[in-house]
């Protein structure tokens, strides 16, 4: 099934996720689940995500944003150097 604008796919060449925001000649246009810059894909090396695949790759997004927000981390994937695992001022102690 061709991907249509608005569809999130996985760009396997680039092992990114994205939304479909337009075809451009042969290529489309892909923008990242929680906005920036758009790239070219080619549309032979693009695969719809399922329902499971997208909800979970808007959650991990919102957990980045969030930890950027508090400075526990920077871009998504990548660990934490501000946080040390441990319990942070007993939440969730019992």
């Amino acid at each position: 099934m061709e991907p249509v604008v608005g569809s999130a796919v996985r760009d396997l060449a680039r092992d990114r996720i994205g939304v479909v925001m337009e075809r451009e000649g042969r290529y489309l246009q892909l923008r990242p689940l929680g906005g920036g810059r758009e790239w070219d894909a080619d549309p032979d090396r693009v695969r719809l995500l399922t329902h499971a695949e997208v909800l979970s790759a808007r959650v991990a997004e919102v957990n980045a944003r969030s930890r950027q927000r508090l400075g526990l981390g920077g871009a998504p994937g990548e660990p934490s150097t501000s946080w040390s695992g441990q319990n942070p001022g007993g939440l969730g102690a019992r």
